[in-house]
C-alpha cells in the first residue's frame, strides 16, 4: 500500500504541491490529472525518490521513501518509473532495452520475459531493431515493457500511451491494465487523456493550483464534478440554472456535459446555434443561452442562428 501525506513541494519560491493526502491500495490504480505544469509529473517523480520533500512524508508498505539527500542511487526497488522521456538506450536493440534490468545468470528465462513482454506491447517484429531508428509511439511501447520486466509492485506511468497511434492505443491499454491487474500491480498514472481513466482507473486525483481538488472513485469523479474545473478535465462543460432545466435541486447552477442535453419540442431552456462540429457519432453544438456558451449533443447537423429548446438527460 502506498500512503501519502500532507506532502509539499516547492521549486525555489514556487509552490507545486501542497498537503497531499491519499492512499494506494495494492493492485488498483489511481489517475493524477489536472492542467499543464499543476505537478503530476513532480508527485511521480516524489513518490519513487528522485526529489526530497518539503514536508509530509511518503510510505511504500509502511516503508519510508526518501530522496536524493538520503540515497546515493535514487528510486524504490519494488517501483518502476516510466517518464515521459522513455530513457530509452539508442544504440541498443528493442530486445536488450526491455531486457536491461534482467539478470544474464538465468539466459533462457530472461529470454522468453522478453519475448512476453514484447509480446504484451506487440513489438516483436521489431525485437532486433536498434532503438534510434523507432518512433515515438514504439519508443513509448518499448518503455512499457522495460518497466514491466522486473515485475515490479507498482508502476508510476507519466502519460504512458501520449505517443501511441490511436488505431492502437485503445488496444494496447485495454492489454496493459489487464496486465497490471492480473498480477496485482499498483498504478500512479499521470495523465490529460480521459479515456487512459474512465474503465481503467480505480481512483482519481484531481490537482489544481498545487492542491487536491478532488479525490475518489474515478467515475464520481466524472459524474458528481464538485468544480467546473474537474468537469472540464474531462469534456466542454456548460453551467445553467438548475430551474431552467426543469429541476428543482441544489445547487442552483449545475455543471453539465454535452451528452446531458438533449433537443426537445418546447423547454424552458432555449438557445441559439453559434457552430457544429462533427465528432463521428454526433454533432458537437456550440450554442448561446444568453450570454453563457453552453455544450450540447445533437445527431444532425444545426445551422448557426437555429433556436433549439434543450432538456437536462440525468
Amino acid at each position: 500500500m502506498l500512503q501519502v501525506n500532507q506532502l509539499s513541494f516547492s521549486y525555489q519560491q514556487k509552490e507545486v504541491l501542497s498537503n497531499l493526502s491519499f492512499v494506494l491500495d495494492a493492485g488498483k490504480t489511481l489517475a493524477v490529472i489536472g492542467e499543464s505544469g499543476c505537478g503530476k509529473s513532480t508527485l511521480l517523480r516524489l513518490v519513487y525518490g528522485l526529489l526530497d520533500a518539503d514536508s509530509g512524508t511518503i510510505s511504500w508498505r509502511n516503508k519510508q521513501v526518501t530522496g536524493p539527500k538520503f540515497n546515493l542511487v535514487p528510486g524504490v526497488d519494488e517501483m518502476k518509473y516510466l517518464p515521459q522521456d522513455f530513457d530509452l538506450m539508442p544504440f541498443i536493440s528493442v530486445a536488450e532495452n526491455v531486457g536491461k534490468f534482467l539478470s544474464n545468470i538465468y539466459a533462457e528465462q530472461k529470454k522468453n520475459r522478453v519475448a512476453e513482454l514484447l509480446d504484451l506491447v506487440e513489438m516483436t517484429e521489431f525485437a532486433h531493431v536498434k532503438a534510434k531508428f523507432l518512433s515515438g509511439g514504439q519508443m513509448q511501447r518499448v518503455a512499457l515493457a522495460r518497466v514491466l520486466a522486473l515485475e515490479p509492485e507498482l508502476v508510476l506511468f507519466d502519460e504512458p500511451f501520449s505517443h501511441i497511434d490511436n488505431f492502437r492505443k485503445n488496444h494496447l491499454r485495454r492489454r496493459i491494465f489487464k496486465y497490471l491487474k492480473q498480477r496485482n500491480i499498483s498504478c500512479l498514472m499521470a495523465t490529460h487523456d480521459r479515456a487512459d481513466i474512465l474503465g481503467y482507473t480505480d481512483q482519481t486525483l484531481v490537482i489544481k493550483d498545487a492542491k487536491m481538488l478532488a479525490l475518489g472513485n474515478s467515475d464520481e469523479v466524472f459524474k458528481n464534478p464538485v468544480h467546473r474545473y474537474v468537469a472540464s478535465l474531462y469534456e466542454e462543460v456548460s453551467s445553467l440554472p438548475a430551474e431552467v432545466l426543469g429541476l428543482r435541486a441544489e445547487p442552483k447552477e449545475l455543471l453539465v456535459y454535452p451528452f446531458q442535453l438533449r433537443a426537445v419540442p418546447h423547454s424552458l431552456c432555449q438557445v441559439r446555434v453559434v457552430q457544429s462540429y462533427f465528432r463521428g457519432h454526433a454533432y458537437l453544438v456550440e450554442a448561446l443561452f444568453f450570454d453563457r456558451t453552453i455544450f450540447f449533443e445533437h445527431p444532425e447537423f444545426l445551422p448557426p442562428q437555429t433556436q433549439v429548446y434543450l432538456q437536462y438527460v440525468a
